[in-house]
């Protein structure tokens, strides 16, 4: 479940744990898949509305390609060990800055802003062919097209929505079945 019922809330968690622990760090995962011989990532909707990247915050000291491994496995992993995901975490392909405790982020952060509030990366995921996921009830994964995502800020927020411009640079080898 969500730990907080709003914005406002969250927010006012993300303060106190700031106070707490410093600038909070937290990792997200792109996981591409391809549909249609067309790539989409794999998003977890809450409710009707809302979607984010699988992930979260680390631990104080956890490491980036370790802590992400531990959220996705909390987020996605089956029960069973063997059905587990062999998490090939890959390159970092982008940094989103949280200068305040506001709901804004920013790809840099800002020159006079000395104490950033939060610092996310970006991680590619590669998955094999088949992959088994299991997901909490009140969570929804969704294959959403690269083109849906592209300059949808509205739907998706400023992070998700870039995205395709950021994975440009890559080239995909589509399975074509």
């Amino acid at each position: 479940m969500e730990k907080d019922t709003s914005v406002a809330d969250r927010l006012a968690r993300m303060k106190v744990n700031y106070m707490k622990e410093g600038m909070r760090t937290s990792v997200e995962g792109i996981l591409l898949v391809q549909e249609h011989n067309h790539p989409h990532i794999l998003l977890l909707q809450i409710g009707n509305t809302f979607c984010k990247l699988p992930g979260g915050r680390l631990k104080p000291g956890e490491n980036e390609i370790e802590g992400l491994k531990r959220k996705l496995s909390s987020k996605l992993a089956a029960n069973p060990p063997a059905n587990q995901p062999n998490w090939k975490i890959g390159e970092c392909v982008a940094t989103w800055w949280r200068p305040n405790f506001e709901t804004i982020m920013y790809p840099y952060c800002p020159p006079h802003i000395t104490k950033p509030k939060e610092c996310k990366k970006l991680y590619l995921v590669h998955l094999s062919e088949r992959e088994y996921f299991a997901v909490p009830k009140n969570l929804k994964l969704l294959a959403v097209p690269l083109f849906e995502l592209y300059d949808n800020v509205q739907r998706y927020g400023p992070v998700i929505s870039t995205i395709p411009q950021q994975l440009s640079r890559l080239q995909f080898n589509m399975i074509h079945q």
